[in-house]
């Protein structure tokens, strides 16, 4: 049986590039889904993974598609290969039904790692320009108000129970606890 998997990272992406281009390949059954290629517990991955058996072909757009690491990949591929499924794709033009496809299988994994790194290392240098530059990176720090300090003050010395502080400054329980932390962090 022809199989397709087909998968976009992002709900605001379309497959319908994909499903065209791989219709042409007298795909019987098409496996598709909106999810990060990150994370292998993805549902349609898993469930194309069970449905396949001996002699069938699992027909992707690319490598990328499938899998984010060359080391995930060749265990979807070593899975597939085990329960005798090839695994053929169209941007990189290989199929692992042939020797010359399984070499090459090989090739495009490491490529795509390669990349995959080499795109990382790029974001780390440029985190590391922009913090040399004194960018700075996440939540900004509030400004403790004289309101929060007589209200910690009240709650430390037992005048005033947690909730009630939190219902006075009008703040949630996480908030209220993350600036208490960046109270204490600053005396």
């Amino acid at each position: 049986m022809r199989v397709a998997y087909v998968r976009v990272s992002s709900t605001d992406q379309n497959e319908e590039r994909q499903i065209k281009a791989l219709e042409q390949y007298g795909v019987e059954k098409f496996f598709t889904e909106k999810v990060s290629g990150k994370d292998r517990n993805r549902p349609q991955l898993k469930a194309m993974l069970e449905f396949v058996r001996e002699g069938d072909t699992v027909h992707i757009e690319s490598i990328s598609r499938l899998a984010r690491s060359s080391l995930d990949f060749l265990q979807i591929f070593k899975e597939l290969e085990s329960k005798g499924v090839h695994i053929a794709s169209i941007k990189e033009n290989f199929d692992t039904s042939t020797p010359q496809g399984k070499f090459m299988l090989t090739v495009f994994g490491a490529l795509y790692e390669l990349e995959r790194e080499s795109i990382k290392q790029r974001q780390a240098e440029g985190i590391s320009l922009a913090l040399e530059k004194g960018v700075k990176f996440g939540r900004p720090k509030h400004e403790i108000s004289e309101q929060f300090k007589k209200v910690y003050q009240n709650w430390k010395a037992g005048r005033l129970t947690a909730a009630a502080s939190m219902k006075e400054l009008g703040m949630k329980p996480n908030t209220f606890y993350r600036r208490v932390k960046e109270y204490e962090s600053n005396l």
